[in-house]
C-alpha cells in the first residue's frame, strides 16, 4: 500500500465511501451544494441512525477477504443494516463473497442491500443478485443540470453538466472539432479521447467532441484540457442511449446523448466544408427543479432478468440514483481527478452506488418503527408498496430509448418510504426457506454448507415444491417450451398481517397478456394481527412462436387489498425456446 496515497484505516481516500454513507445516514445540513449547483438543505434518509464504516476497497480492488471480514464485523458490532455499494460479476452464490457474507448476515436479523450495477441498459446485467440480498436499481428525480450546446447554424442541442469557475465568456462561440476526425490523432483512441491521444495543435483553444467509453468521464476531460482544449462535449455511443449523467469537469463541459453526438458531428463535417467553419458553446443553466417525467430508469442501471435464478426477480426495487448531491472529503477534487485542486464539501454523482444507500436507510426507519421484523420482512415492506408511476401520471420511462420501461427494469417499482411504514401484508422469508430454495436450484450439499457456512438439511426442499415456492414478494416464471402446447406451473406464497386486527384482503389479478392467472382463495380474512394466511397463484398460458433460443417476456401483477393498504406483487412471466 502506498501510505501517501491512501490510508491504512477506514478513512476515505477516494470520496465513494463519504458520499454513500451520508446518503444512508447524513445530518441536515444548511446550505449544502456543490459550486453553487443543487442548492438546499441535505440529509440523509435516516439522519438519526449512527454510522459505522468498514473499508473493503482500495485502490487495487476489493477483495473478497476483506468484504467476508466486513460482514463479520458488521455483524459483531450489532449493526442492524448493511449498506453495500460494492458488485462484481455474477456467480453461483456458492463462490460470491457478498452472498455468503449477506447470508451470515440475514441469519443475524441483519438487512443486506446492495446495488445492482451499472451495466445498464442491456439486460442479464443485473449483479448481488442473491434472494437474500436487497438489490437496488437507480432512478432519476425532478432535478436537472441542463447544459444546452449552442451550435453556430443556430441549433441548440440539450445536455447537462455543471461547472463552477469562471467558464467561457458568454456570448463567444469557439471553435468546435471532433477529437475522431482526420487531423485529430489516430482516429480510435482520439475519439475517445484517451490519454497521450489528442494533438495539441488540433485541439488548442477549441471545444472538443469526445465519445464516452474505454476511460472514465473525468479523464477525458483531463486529456483535452491538457491538450489545451476550452471545453468538451461528451457524447453517448448508440449503447448508452439518450441517459445523461451530470459531471464535474476538470472544464466546462457538457453530456450529450448519442442523437445529440450524432447531430454535432454532422455539423463539423458540413461546416469543415463550408466557408463558415464550425462554432459552439455550451451554456450552463444552473439547476433546474420541478422536472418532467421523473423518476425515469437511469440508463445506467442494471437490468433483469437474472443471470443465476431467472426465477427470483432482480433488481427488487429502483431508488435515486441520478446526479444526488451528499457528502465529500476535503482533500479531494469534485472530478475525482488528482490534477483537480478545487475543493467542495458535498458533490453531485451518479450510480446504483448512490441508489443502494437510500433503500439502506429507510431500511434503518423501518427496523426502528419495527424492531421485530425480519430483513425479508423490511424489503417485502419496500417491493409490495413501490410505485411505478411518474410524476405524469404514466408508467415509468426508461431513460436509455424514451419507451416505457418494465419489471425488468424497475422490480417492484420506486420505493415509497411512507407507504412502507405501514404495509398491511408482508412475505416473511426465514433462513430454512432460503437453504430449501438451494437445495431446488440443484446446488449440492458442499455448495449449500460453503454459503450457510454449517451443516443445511435438504429434507424439507420438495415439500416447498420448485425455486419459484420461495415467499418472495415478486413471481417470475420460466416456460421452457419443449413443443408443449399448454404450459401451466404455480406458486404458493404465504401472507403475515401487520395492519389491522380484523381485516379482509382481496385479491385483483392483472394477468399477462396471453396468460391465465388465478388466485386461491381470493378473499384473506385475518382475525389477529401476526397472523400467517396462504394463498395459491396459478399461471397457465399457450406455447407461443419463438425462434430457437429467443425468449418472450410479459408481466401483470397480484394485488391484495382490505380497502386501506394495497399490497402489490409483481408478475413475470417468460417464455424461452430452448436451443
Amino acid at each position: 500500500m502506498n501510505v501517501s496515497k491512501e490510508y491504512p484505516s477506514p478513512r476515505d481516500s477516494d470520496g465513494h465511501g463519504t458520499h454513500t454513507a451520508s446518503i444512508a445516514a447524513g445530518r441536515y445540513v444548511f446550505p449544502a451544494s456543490t459550486l453553487g449547483y443543487a442548492r438546499g438543505v441535505a440529509a440523509g434518509m435516516a439522519p438519526k441512525a449512527r454510522l459505522a464504516a468498514y473499508k473493503v476497497c482500495w485502490n487495487a480492488g476489493c477483495y473478497d477477504s476483506d468484504i467476508l471480514a466486513a460482514f463479520d464485523a458488521a455483524v459483531a458490532d450489532g449493526a442492524d443494516v448493511i449498506s453495500l455499494s460494492v458488485g462484481g460479476v455474477v456467480v453461483p452464490y456458492h463462490l460470491d463473497s457478498i452472498a455468503i457474507g449477506a447470508f451470515g448476515a440475514m441469519e443475524n436479523g441483519v438487512f443486506v442491500s446492495a446495488s445492482a450495477g451499472n451495466g445498464g441498459p442491456g439486460g442479464l446485467t443485473v449483479t448481488n443478485v442473491a434472494p437474500w440480498v436487497t438489490t437496488v436499481g437507480a432512478g432519476t428525480i425532478d432535478r436537472d443540470f441542463p447544459a444546452d450546446m449552442k451550435l453556430g447554424n443556430g441549433k441548440t442541442i440539450s445536455g447537462v453538466g455543471f461547472y463552477g469557475e469562471p467558464g467561457l465568456s458568454p456570448g463567444r462561440m469557439y471553435p468546435v472539432v471532433y477529437a475522431g476526425s482526420e487531423g485529430g490523432g489516430d482516429g480510435y483512441s482520439s475519439s475517445l479521447c484517451l490519454e497521450g491521444s489528442l494533438d495539441p495543435k488540433f485541439v488548442k483553444d477549441k471545444i472538443v467532441l469526445c465519445d464516452r467509453g474505454i476511460n472514465s468521464r473525468a479523464q477525458k476531460g483531463e486529456v483535452v484540457k491538457k491538450a489545451g482544449g476550452v471545453g468538451m462535449i461528451l457524447a453517448n455511443g448508440v449503447f448508452d442511449g439518450e441517459g445523461l449523467v451530470a459531471d464535474c469537469h476538470v472544464l466546462p463541459a457538457t453530456s450529450v446523448g448519442a442523437s445529440g453526438g450524432d447531430e454535432i458531428r454532422k455539423y463539423i463535417s458540413a461546416a469543415s466544408k463550408s466557408r463558415s467553419p464550425p462554432t459552439a458553446t455550451i451554456v450552463f443553466k444552473g439547476t433546474k427543479l420541478g422536472v418532467k417525467p421523473a423518476p425515469v430508469v437511469a440508463s445506467f442501471s442494471a437490468r433483469g432478468p437474472n443471470p443465476e435464478t431467472p426465477e427470483i426477480l432482480k433488481p427488487d426495487v429502483i431508488a435515486p440514483g441520478l446526479n444526488i448531491l451528499a457528502a465529500w472529503p476535503d482533500k479531494i477534487g469534485p472530478s475525482g481527478i488528482a490534477s483537480d485542486k478545487r475543493r467542495t464539501e458535498f458533490n453531485i454523482l451518479s450510480g446504483t452506488s448512490m441508489a443502494c444507500p437510500h433503500v439502506s436507510g429507510l431500511a434503518a426507519l423501518l427496523k426502528a418503527a419495527h424492531p421485530d421484523w425480519s430483513p425479508a420482512a423490511i424489503r417485502s415492506a419496500l417491493m409490495t408498496t413501490a410505485y411505478t408511476v411518474d410524476n405524469r401520471g404514466e408508467t415509468m420511462l426508461d431513460e436509455s430509448t424514451g419507451n416505457t420501461s418494465s419489471l425488468l427494469d424497475f422490480g417492484a417499482g420506486h420505493v415509497h418510504p411512507t407507504k412502507a411504514l405501514d404495509p398491511g401484508l408482508i412475505y416473511d422469508i426465514r433462513e430454512f426457506d432460503y437453504v430449501d430454495f438451494l437445495c431446488n436450484s440443484n446446488y449440492t450439499m458442499n455448495n449449500i454448507q460453503a454459503i450457510t457456512r454449517k451443516n443445511a438439511d435438504c429434507s424439507g426442499a420438495r415439500r416447498a415444491g420448485h425455486v419459484g415456492n420461495l415467499n418472495y414478494p415478486s413471481l417470475s416464471v420460466v416456460f421452457q417450451q419443449y413443443g408443449k402446447h399448454k404450459l401451466s406451473t404455480h406458486f404458493i406464497r404465504s401472507v403475515t398481517n401487520v395492519g389491522g386486527a380484523n381485516s379482509v384482503y382481496k385479491v385483483t389479478v392483472r394477468p399477462p397478456s396471453g396468460t391465465t392467472v388465478t388466485v386461491q382463495p381470493e378473499k384473506l380474512v385475518f382475525r389477529r394481527i401476526g397472523q400467517k394466511l396462504n394463498f395459491l397463484v396459478r399461471v397457465q398460458t399457450e406455447a407461443v412462436k419463438l425462434s430457437p433460443g429467443s425468449s418472450n417476456v410479459k408481466s401483470g401483477s397480484i394485488v391484495w387489498s382490505d380497502g386501506k393498504h394495497i399490497v402489490t406483487s409483481p408478475l413475470l412471466v417468460t417464455m424461452q425456446q430452448p436451443l
